[in-house]
């Protein structure tokens, strides 16, 4: 059934009863959302019914439809804004994650790579002790209750001075400013020594570093100059900081280094596996993340790329996995549906800076270049070595952090990913629980604006949802439901360290 069947007789819709909402359909079934975050499905006779004002308080319909707001009337107001102004919670502070770049040396040439790393030898790409002071002190001027620093590269632990640094200076700082202090190292632990795991675990410092999938392929995504493969440095630290953690008395589940994969043609067929290869190292979250376009994967992309119809037939076919082993009691998640899952179920959203409206790009998140220069995110900041300084806000030095946050260019992110002025967005049935990246749209299309549905990001979040509504509306036993709901529940870390869980991972 085509969306134009569910056409009816103008003069026959109730506009006095009906209230706003969106649809679509899946396999033959009305899905109806609307901005609350609510979602209903309804037979396309159902369906009809509600458009005409036939549903009255005695049909079994009318309460579910009530009370997720479907009706102009007979429903609490201020519930309704207090719901909205939840969902929205993310706009009342300034950037909370705040990406560190401590050099641009990184001893690892991964096929994918979009940091526009340098060798070893360019010291001059580091960041000074100096900058990173300033770095810590723009940072904190940010309204936000929460506050985190992410270092990242290259690879950062090549000038761990300076990690020391912003580590020490700003859990110092934070004894007056008294903030919820992150901590995050995004590292490929090559580099990693047995000093440098007890600084970072003393100060609470967690860890997140890059895992493609069992040894052959994670080593030939990710190649590097050691003597050793890249898959046995890094599981090798990955165990040694579980098993410190866990020595200190610290719960597994809550205190592991985590791990990000980048799927590349390679990992097309080898979904399974990568699910797998993370269940048994005790990851229980799996980011089936795309390429990005950016730096090296630009010029390797007839190689390693695909089309956005590929990666989607390999995220359901790992998804159902992810699935099957829940069924199979073994605690797994996938990241991006559980945080598209959080905004279907549950009255929150996760701030994920890339899948959020307006997006995070400079109010959410903040990157800071080795030489203090500042971007409106990470990506902004690669896009700059790739010759385009437009994400460029400006400098530890000269900037005030009023001057960064009403900077044009923020200005222009936002404009572009306010859904409810953006063509297709506006009247998606997807719009309540989807984000738009401009950033994205720039690279792929030359226009922050993009081309939806044309624009790559768009097919990607697109497909994901449209396939997670379709596991539900076939989820006959509520079994899909059930599995989806754990993936919504976030353990957080106990007061026992300074680091509390960020709400999004920068990729």
């Amino acid at each position: 059934m085509m969306l134009t069947d569910l056409a009816v007789d103008p003069r026959s819709f109730d506009k006095d009863k009906v209230g706003y909402f969106r649809y679509g359909m899946v396999d033959g079934r009305v899905l109806m959302t609307n901005d609350v975050g609510e979602h209903l499905f309804l037979s396309p006779e159902d369906f009809r019914r509600f458009l005409a004002g036939q549903i009255g308080p005695e049909d079994a319909l009318y309460e579910p439809l009530r009370r997720r707001y479907f009706f102009k009337h007979d429903f609490d107001l201020d519930a309704l804004a207090v719901k909205i102004r939840r969902k929205k919670a993310f706009l009342q502070h300034g950037p909370h994650l705040h990406a560190v770049v401590t050099t641009l040396r990184c001893n690892h040439a991964c096929r994918y790579c979009h940091a526009s790393r340098t060798d070893m030898d360019r010291v001059d790409t580091d960041m000074s002790l100096d900058t990173a002071r300033k770095v810590v002190d723009f940072a904190f001027r940010s309204p936000t209750p929460v506050l985190g620093f992410e270092f990242q590269g290259g690879e950062p632990t090549a000038n761990f001075p300076v990690i020391q640094f912003v580590c020490d200076y700003a859990l110092e700082k934070n004894r007056y400013e008294n903030k919820e202090l992150l901590l995050s190292l995004v590292t490929n632990l090559t580099l990693m020594d047995d000093e440098k795991m007890n600084y970072l675990l003393d100060k609470g410092v967690m860890v997140c570093t890059s895992l493609d999938g069992p040894a052959d392929l994670h080593d030939y995504n990710r190649g590097w100059t050691g003597k050793t493969s890249s898959y046995a440095s890094v599981t090798g630290w990955m165990d040694k900081f579980n098993a410190e953690w866990v020595r200190r008395g610290f719960d597994p589940d809550l205190f592991h280094v985590d791990a990000l994969m980048t799927t590349t043609r390679a990992s097309l067929t080898r979904g399974k596996e990568i699910v797998d290869e993370y269940v048994g190292r005790g990851i229980r979250s799996v980011h089936i993340r795309p390429l990005n376009p950016f730096g090296f994967a630009v010029n390797t992309w007839k190689q390693i790329g695909y089309s956005m119809d590929e990666f989607l037939e390999f995220y359901r076919t790992t998804l159902d996995h992810v699935i099957a082993l829940n069924r199979q009691g073994v605690f797994v998640q996938e990241r991006l549906a559980s945080l598209f899952l959080t905004k279907m179920l549950t009255p929150d959203d996760p701030n994920y800076s890339d899948c959020r409206s307006p997006c995070g790009s400079g109010s959410a998140q903040l990157a800071y270049n080795f030489d203090g220069s500042i971007y409106t995110d990470d990506e902004g900041r690669m896009a700059a070595h790739m010759g385009n300084d437009f994400f460029k806000l400006g400098h530890v030095d000269s900037s005030s952090f009023d001057e960064v946050l009403r900077h044009p260019t923020v200005k222009a992110l936002a404009v572009a990913s306010i859904q409810d002025a953006l063509p297709a967005c506006h009247s998606c049935v997807y719009k309540p629980t989807c984000g738009v990246q401009p950033l994205h749209n720039y690279m792929f299309d030359g226009d922050i604006f993009g081309q939806r549905p044309l624009s790559r990001k768009c097919q990607e979040f697109y497909g994901v949802q449209k396939y997670l509504y379709h596991l539900l509306a076939n989820d006959a036993d509520g079994s899909v439901e059930r599995i989806f709901r754990r993936w919504t529940i976030s353990r957080s870390r106990p007061g026992t360290t300074p680091y509390a869980p960020a709400n999004e991972v920068s990729s």
